[in-house]
């Protein structure tokens, strides 16, 4: 019910924080400009702004405020280091947004171009860039000393850490995309030849081009300052939101990066072909792919050093191995896809100069010039990235073991069969019913071969995909029940026998379980190694001496005992849970529970997963819409 509670007060405290700040801008608007105030109507709209919103925030807000003061709870909540943080993004960013468009306005004006071609901020004054500037740094001032004076007396500090972390990357990104997106205008102006067409690109891109970085990259460079400063602190330096944001710039750049040099590579090869590309129109189309590919390959250079520095700096060689994987995978089945999109339209392009009596029209030129490109761009990374993941797979070593259970390899080889297998029967489908319509008609059309041959390189290349990926994880197989099986065979284990069939049951489970362990079942000590025992919870509350002093692994199962209770309670399948843990010590694997937040795990999983595939589609949409301006 606190967090509950919580919740309301600080959403409320949030929106009618703004309410009443934007009311106080343009209620000083009105005032000092009348050309941009609207006179009675925007006076009385601030107005009504402030009378209204500022007794709920006070009453909101000094409520949070007291409870805080009171409780320890409360002040360390990460609702309050939320809402605290969130208070500094939402007035310093329109801090900076201001400033932006006044420095924008101000290049313009010294070039002696007309304001309405500012980026931001084209209809406003200096006078309102000033006030909301003033008015979002006082309060943010405000709101920056009260989280100053949290952390001096703050007894629990992780919910506020996490919280802070959170905030410095959003200005590290937030900056960077904007230092990125400055970069870009500047490169692509400069890529842009004068032809005298109404319309064309004119000098304010270069302007607002320089404006974002004279305000983004000096933001960057703080925010990465502060950043990296922070990691002689082992959270900061070990925090997965870290490991994350790194991840998403090295793969935001290096997918970009060759994007775009597919994008390049496709216009330099059309003009080879002898598209008819006018000299000017070929250095400005080139100058799209250049300018996004140069500032995106140097976040991909300069963040991925830091992400492979972050791996290295975990001494577990294997849970380094996990982290680059994940890099790799990534890689690999995009560097995949896209080199089989590039090699099928390279066949179709053949089919249909054979078919097509040889003749090169402008649209299979351009075909032809987006296989080559693809092929060019992508086919390296997906060698680069898949090959030294399958060098490591094929060792039998621990290391091997490890890549190959890991389930993000198995979901990668899951997911090539699952596109061989789809693409292939809609291939197969288009074929037959190619077939079945010439059969059924009694007649073709003068595309009927080609179609026929299309959809056949199409069944061919997806029977490829998949075969070949089915070879992968059936030799992964083999070698992972060789080398597990021999685990097993060296961890020998003695289950207790107490009677009324305890022992026989949990051998029945070890046996569907774990078939290689060695399995004992005694009452007394017996001779020889023996790497565990498994015994009753029964037997365990007063063991035998020799249990008592056995060095090994005892794994103990719940069951009815008079006057003990279980505070995970008594499970029926506890056996077979005791059959997996000891598969687990056997081949080494972490011990990892059976019951728990399975269903909430895969929940976050599948959020993660669609925020991941929206975040992508986004990015690529973004790249498309700058290549097609």
């Amino acid at each position: 019910m606190k967090t509950v509670r919580r919740l309301y007060f600080y959403a409320v405290a949030l929106i009618s924080l703004e309410v009443v700040l934007w009311g106080l801008i343009n209620l000083l608007r009105s005032i000092i400009d009348q050309t941009v105030g609207g006179g009675a109507v925007a006076l009385a709209q601030a107005l009504a702004l402030i009378l209204v919103g500022l007794p709920i925030f006070l009453f909101h807000w000094l409520w949070a405020q007291r409870v805080s003061a009171r409780e320890n709870e409360e002040k360390s909540a990460s609702l309050r280091a939320i809402f605290l943080n969130g208070v500094l993004i939402g007035t310093l960013i329109p801090v900076f947004q201001n400033l932006l468009a006044w420095i924008d306005r101000g290049l313009l004006q010294l070039t002696h171009m007309t304001v309405e071609r500012a980026l931001l901020g084209s209809g406003q004054t200096l006078a309102d860039n000033l006030i909301a500037i003033l008015m979002n740094g006082i309060v943010a001032f405000y709101f920056w000393n009260v989280v100053r004076g949290e952390w001096k007396t703050l007894v629990e500090k992780e919910n506020f850490a996490d919280v802070r972390r959170l905030y410095r990357y959003v200005w590290v990104l937030y900056s960077l995309l904007m230092s990125i997106f400055g970069t870009q205008q500047v490169l692509n102006y400069l890529f842009f030849v004068p032809g005298g067409v109404l319309g064309e690109m004119t000098a304010e891109t270069l302007i607002n081009g320089l404006a974002l970085l004279i305000v983004g990259t000096p933001v960057w460079v703080c925010s990465w300052y502060v950043v990296q400063t922070s990691i002689v602190e082992a959270a900061e330096r070990e925090s997965n939101l870290r490991l994350g944001v790194l991840y998403l710039l090295a793969l935001g750049g290096v997918i970009t990066v060759l994007t775009s040099a597919a994008m390049f590579i496709n216009i330099v090869i059309s003009r080879a072909l002898g598209a008819d590309i006018p000299t000017s129109d070929f250095i400005h189309q080139i100058g799209g792919p250049i300018s996004v590919g140069v500032p995106l390959g140097a976040v991909w250079a300069y963040y991925g050093h830091w992400l492979n520095r972050h791996i290295e700096s975990i001494g577990d060689a294997i849970r380094q191995s996990g982290m680059k994987h994940v890099y790799q995978y990534i890689l690999s089945a995009l560097g995949l896809g896209a080199a089989f999109v590039g090699v099928a339209m390279l066949i179709k392009f053949m089919i249909d100069i054979l078919t097509g009596g040889l003749i090169m029209s402008d649209e299979l030129r351009s075909s032809l010039a987006t296989a080559i490109s693809l092929i060019i761009a992508w086919l390296p990374l997906w060698l680069a990235s898949w090959l030294p993941v399958e060098l490591q797979a094929s060792t039998k070593n621990d290391l091997g073991d490890h890549v190959r259970r890991s389930y993000l390899r198995k979901g990668y080889l899951y997911l090539a069969l699952f596109a061989g297998v789809i693409g292939g029967m809609a291939a197969a489908v288009a074929l037959v019913f190619e077939l079945l319509k010439s059969l059924f008609t009694g007649s073709t059309d003068s595309s009927f071969l080609a179609t026929i041959l299309n959809d056949l390189q199409l069944l061919l290349l997806f029977a490829i995909l998949l075969i070949y990926h089915l070879i992968v994880l059936r030799r992964d197989s083999a070698i992972t029940s060789d080398s597990l099986a021999a685990k097993q065979s060296a961890f020998p284990i003695l289950i207790f026998d107490s009677g009324g069939g305890f022992a026989e049951s949990v051998k029945a489970a070890l046996v569907k379980i774990a078939p290689n362990v060695p399995v004992t079942i005694a009452s007394e000590k017996p001779q020889g190694k023996i790497n565990a025992v498994l015994l009753k919870g029964s037997s365990a509350v007063n063991p035998p001496e020799w249990i008592r002093s056995f060095g090994g692994i005892r794994i103990i199962i719940p069951d009815e005992v008079q006057g003990v209770i279980w505070a995970g309670g008594v499970d029926k399948s506890a056996g077979e849970q005791a059959a997996q843990i000891v598969r687990q010590l056997a081949e080494g694997q972490e011990i990892r529970s059976q019951r728990g937040n399975s269903a909430w795990r895969f929940a976050v999983y599948a959020a993660a997963a669609l925020f991941g595939v929206q975040l992508l589609i986004l990015i690529l949409a973004g790249i498309f819409s700058v290549f097609t301006r």
